[in-house]
């Protein structure tokens, strides 16, 4: 039985994407930014207002300033599709997003008055009044979204993401991409609302960085090398872990583990280390193996939010030519911002 939100909708699983590696070039495609936020489905009957994520749970309880911006709102039986992002010194904070998802009700009210979030709004799924526009074209859609807005001159909650039908546009997009904006999302203009399917597309800028090894984890199920712990140097010569890579053949992982142990003792992270007190979830918090700083990897990543990389990256080679030392923050704190983009976005 499909579940109920607290408005009396059924909820509607949100419309995915599928990661390629390029821009499509064939005519049809809508091209907008793929911000860094929370994905959020908002639902709103008479005065009872449902936000959910991707995944179905709840996210009203997080961001109270949003739903009170929702119920705010014209019109009866809306449902609405976007991205809660919270602007931060000029840009957008994840973190600061994360910081939400806290249990105690009285840091989350005083956070929504200190860094209150913004809905960017992309899709309208049913209109003021409840007409369900899931089967219309994204076209239709987009275009009941814009006057649906212009009918209340947009809130101060709410931002409409910008769209564009010109590849060279969303190509420059991309070459921005890093901190705020995450890649580029398409979109077919003729298509209908699928949710919960892979018919869009996502696009993202994908760099690589040289890392120093500052330690290693064995895998879960035997004594091999699971994942390499990543580290960066700081301006004050520290080793600071910033993420991981586990993207090891398995037929080199008794060998390299072989070759760890050799190396095996301090100092590993001399800065922040892997397992501390954290927000992230994308990697284990149990023990590790430290190194001493020998190992250089160079490694691709997707994304950086405060100085570590947000998923886990590729291993693409080692680099025995690299001396531990060049393993900056420089590599990555130069990551460009989308400007104007985002001025639209994060200007109350």
């Amino acid at each position: 039985m499909q579940e109920r939100t607290s408005t009396g909708a059924g909820i509607v699983e949100p419309m995915e994407a599928r990661f390629v590696d390029e821009l499509p070039r064939d005519p049809g495609w809508q091209f907008e930014p793929k911000w860094d936020g929370f994905r959020c489905v908002a639902y709103r009957k008479g005065e009872a207002v449902d936000l959910r994520a991707k995944s179905g749970k709840p996210l009203g309880r997080y961001f109270p300033e949003v739903v009170a911006a929702v119920r705010a709102l014209p019109g009866d039986g809306l449902v609405i599709d976007g991205e809660l992002v919270i602007p931060q010194g000029g840009t957008l904070s994840f973190d600061a997003l994360q910081m939400r998802l806290h249990p105690a009700e009285s840091r989350i009210r005083r956070l929504a008055r200190e860094t209150p979030a913004k809905y960017v709004l992309f899709d309208m799924l049913a209109a003021p009044g409840g007409e369900d526009l899931t089967g219309r074209p994204l076209a239709e859609r987009r275009a009941a979204l814009e006057k649906f807005v212009a009918g209340f001159e947009g809130g101060a909650s709410f931002r409409l993401s910008p769209h564009t039908c010109e590849r060279a546009e969303a190509q420059r997009w991309l070459r921005k991409a890093g901190g705020a904006l995450d890649g580029v999302v398409a979109k077919r203009i003729d298509g209908a609302y699928e949710g919960g399917e892979r018919a869009m597309l996502k696009i993202k800028r994908l760099r690589s960085a040289d890392c120093v090894v500052g330690g290693f984890r064995y895998g879960t199920k035997e004594r091999l090398v699971g994942s390499l712990l990543l580290g960066l140097y700081d301006e004050a010569g520290l080793l600071d872990h910033v993420g991981f890579t586990s993207t090891i053949r398995d037929e080199e992982r008794a060998a390299l583990t072989r070759r760890l142990e050799r190396l095996k003792g301090p100092p590993g992270f001399t800065g922040k280390a892997p397992g501390g007190p954290s927000r992230w979830s994308t990697e284990r918090s149990g023990e590790w193996e430290p190194l001493p700083h020998e190992l250089v990897v160079e490694v691709r990543y997707d994304h950086v939010t405060g100085n570590r990389f947000r998923h886990g990256t590729k291993l693409l080679r080692w680099r025995p030519d690299k001396a531990p030392r060049q393993c900056t923050f420089a590599q990555i704190e130069r990551e460009a911002r989308p400007g104007l983009i985002i001025g639209e976005v994060v200007e109350a």
